[in-house]
């Protein structure tokens, strides 16, 4: 692969009700670091241009069996120091560090934020000698960046840099932290004790499970000696929090303050399918938008924020991961296994508030994304939340970050027939820049995304038997129709004079068809829906 490939990325907003259109593109450069290995669900810092990983995983998808799932030979016990321009890596072990800290820097899925020199990390998943299992650690630690980059790539103590105090409030994991002006909020996650098992908690060797439920507000204290915490106070909402495993990205809000939006994430507290509705949080508290859907992109990706001040558009860009939809040949595609997608997809917010997906006309280059992360470079113009001003970027071409890590998948739906090898952690590294001007393609509108219909279909795939659920936002008639793959119709139903709310409705095709992609299609006086089903005799 040449040095100077290049994958160009195409973002256009476009929303039919602007008057006026901000255009970019995003461009990604694959860059090779061959002494960089791959690594996922980690944490990171930076100073003076050079990154500070640590945590994460070394493998793949964790498998289903408790005695394979998360093993301890999958910790990163190393502190990494990336320099991305100079294409060197520094490493160093924690085995000096004491335990207690050793067990937490080397966790999954914990919740990490930077302030200035020091990095904050909270909670995270993984082995636990002291108490001989897989636990959530309920630990807040400190690390001071500069002097630790400098400790990995010299090879001196660490010891001294770390600081660590306990509270029960940070025994989280997958949640997400990040700050609005002087206060931090962990919002989302759970406590996962004992090793997963997909039988569920009371088999095999057992596990115990709690979603937080909750927005925790806190003030960190910190003198570089003393680390002390504040709360400030709980959001809880056990139907609309339950998230994990997600991305909460800072925003600029139509208000033009801080904010943060909760972008889908998992489980439904009543069924094992991704949330498509968001968040959105602001100091003053929380709103659920059920107006828009996020169908592309589920769990967490390298995703990037950016706003333009003059077009009041608040644009945030997401690369692959895990999904429970995807675009095949132009029709929204519903698998709910939730597989791996190379999907890459814009959410746009405008003044008024609505919210929009786009699909872009290009794709991540493999099955990557999930469990990667996107870092910024701190030379950019950023809001103080870390959101990229893209009024500011004045050049042609501008380099603002790059994309690492994350899971490489060798196909979409791995997880039932996962040993380990189906997946990897990923090592490639894309440098991004935002080009404005041209414009060589067009993002599609997802329409389900502003849709009221909230179609579901499942199981999907299924026999030829199969429910739909929907909802009306007016009294209306309903189309219920099934067609070919090639358009052929197969089976269509009308329910009439149907009331507003959510309605459920049963079919079972009767035709002797032939296994294979079918479209399901709700139609009502005021709105369409077509998804696909995948249909196995």
């Amino acid at each position: 692969m040449k040095s100077k490939l290049s994958i160009l990325f195409i973002l256009l907003f476009a929303f039919s009700s602007f008057s006026q259109e901000a255009e970019f593109q995003v461009q990604l450069t694959p860059v090779s670091v061959p002494s960089l290995g791959g690594i996922q669900s980690f944490a990171f810092a930076q100073h003076n241009g050079k990154w500070l990983l640590l945590g994460g995983r070394l493998d793949g998808l964790h498998q289903r069996q408790p005695f394979a799932s998360f093993d301890i030979a999958g910790h990163n016990n190393q502190l990494i120091v990336v320099d991305p321009v100079t294409k060197q890596t520094w490493s160093k072990s924690i085995s000096s560090l004491p335990a207690a800290i050793q067990d937490q820097v080397k966790s999954t899925n914990a919740e990490f934020f930077q302030e200035g020199n020091y990095l904050y990390v909270i909670g995270g998943y993984g082995y636990s000698a002291s108490v001989s299992d897989h636990t959530t650690f309920d630990k807040l630690t400190a690390i001071d960046v500069p002097a630790t980059i400098s400790a990995v790539i010299n090879n001196t103590a660490i010891t001294s840099l770390f600081r660590q105090i306990s509270d029960p409030k940070f025994q989280v994991t997958g949640g997400r932290l990040e700050k609005i002006y002087d206060t931090y909020y962990l919002v989302g996650g759970q406590k996962f004790i004992g090793r997963y098992n997909p039988m569920g908690p009371t088999h095999g060797p057992g596990f115990f499970q709690e979603y937080t439920n909750e927005i925790r507000k806190f003030k960190i204290n910190d003198n570089g000696s003393s680390l002390s915490v504040t709360h400030k106070g709980v959001w809880r909402d056990t139907n609309n929090l339950h998230r994990r495993d997600y991305n909460v990205t800072p925003q600029i809000m139509p208000n033009g303050k801080e904010g943060l939006t909760a972008f889908s994430g998992v489980f439904q507290k009543n069924a094992d399918l991704p949330f498509l509705n968001c968040v959105n949080i602001d100091s003053n508290g929380y709103a659920v938008n059920n107006s828009f859907s996020q169908y592309y992109n589920h769990y967490h990706c390298a995703n990037i924020p950016m706003y333009s001040e003059y077009y009041s558009e608040m644009s945030t860009v997401f690369f692959g991961g895990i999904a429970q939809y995807y675009d095949n040949s132009g029709v929204l595609t519903q698998d709910n296994n939730v597989p791996f997608v190379n999907t890459i997809a814009r959410v746009t917010r405008d003044i008024g508030g609505n919210m929009a997906e786009y699909k872009l006309p290009v794709t991540m280059p493999a099955l990557l994304g999930a469990g990667s992360e996107f870092i910024p470079l701190t030379t950019i113009a950023r809001y103080h939340n870390g959101v990229i001003k893209l009024d500011s970027l004045n050049s042609d071409t501008t380099l603002v970050g790059y994309i690492f890590g994350g899971i490489s998948s060798s196909a979409p739906n791995i997880f039932f027939s996962n040993t380990g090898t189906q997946s990897s952690a990923s090592n490639q590294l894309f440098e991004v820049r935002i080009v404005k001007g041209n414009t060589y393609g067009t993002p599609e509108l997802n329409e389900q995304s502003t849709g009221s219909l909230k179609l579901l279909v499942y199981p999907n795939p299924n026999n030829g038997v199969f429910k739909m659920s929907y909802t009306l936002s007016k009294t209306t008639d309903v189309s219920v129709r099934i067609f070919s793959s090639e358009g052929k119709l197969i089976s269509q139903s009308t329910l009439s004079n149907l009331s507003a709310g959510k309605h459920d409705f049963s079919k079972e095709i009767e035709q002797i068809v032939d296994s294979g992609i079918y479209l399901v299609q709700i139609k009502t006086d005021y709105e369409t829906a077509t998804q696909r089903i995948i249909l196995t005799r």
